[in-house]
């Protein structure tokens, strides 16, 4: 029998996937999606084209982490749950690793590993119904402890790892978790807008910026510089920043082909 597909992939151009959770009713990542996941990544890895990557959920969930029904058969098993935890971190680190931009349209619920999902993209928005939960010490376990403080700072990241509360769209905002908040019927319009925006700038640009900022909060003033120097460098050789220069001198927007 065919494993039901749950990860929905749609080009909505060019340069723009979009990609749809389906496993409800929570969206919660299942043994089959980590593969479906895993072999797609591969395939955006290996894109010439791909610009921006969108993430959002069906339903009313963005989603709720790893598949605890699974989770518990996994647990009778010798080696089961480590198996079963390195393959969701495996998702994860690839999707992190991604070059180009990552979206997130959190449409709902966004909980335990599904937090852990949105951190990795590089942009968070989300609809007004949409809840967060660092839920990792729920359960026995732990998540976000890396990535959530580097992103809003110890103290409030504390709050949330340690107490596992949840929190609405307004508090993320206000803690610098998310960027935008939309109506739910205009939210992946939105990430759709932005994600056009970032399609039309220099794509070589686009991605040294990304690996830049990334690293920026591992490195010393002094490296950074060194670091930013070195690929400004090769920005400056590209034929997209020549582009850029002729379209100036010719009053037109610039046309830029990633080389």
């Amino acid at each position: 029998m065919a494993t039901k597909k749950r990860l929905h992939q749609r080009k909505l151009n060019e340069y723009i996937l979009l990609l749809e959770l389906d496993h409800p009713p929570a969206n919660t990542i299942s043994k089959a999606m980590k593969e479906q996941f895993m072999a797609l990544l591969s395939e955006i890895t290996q894109s010439s084209s791909l610009r921006v990557l969108i993430i959002t959920g069906r339903g009313d969930k963005f989603c709720c982490g790893d598949d605890l029904k699974e989770a518990t058969q996994n647990a009778t098993r010798e080696g089961g749950t480590i198996q079963n935890l390195k393959a969701f971190s495996a998702v994860i680190d690839q999707l992190e690793a991604l070059p180009i931009p990552i979206i997130a349209a959190i449409n709902g619920w966004c909980v335990g590993g599904g937090l852990e999902l949105a951190l990795c993209c590089d942009i968070r928005m989300a609809a007004k119904e949409a809840k967060f939960i660092s839920a990792g010490v729920n359960v026995g376990l732990m998540a976000s402890a890396y990535r959530l403080p580097r992103l809003i700072g110890i103290g409030r990241a504390k709050r949330l790892l340690l107490t596992g509360e949840t929190i609405d769209a307004q508090q993320a905002l206000d803690f610098g978790l998310i960027t935008d908040i939309y109506d739910k019927e205009n939210l992946l319009a939105k990430a759709i807008e932005l994600a056009t925006l970032i399609a039309t700038k220099a794509p070589l640009a686009i991605k040294t910026t990304k690996k830049v900022a990334n690293s920026a909060l591992d490195m010393s003033p002094s490296e950074g510089h060194v670091f930013q120097q070195g690929l400004l460098e090769e920005l400056s050789h590209t034929q997209d920043h020549q582009e850029a220069l002729l379209a100036f001198k010719e009053k037109r927007q610039a046309i830029f082909k990633g080389k």
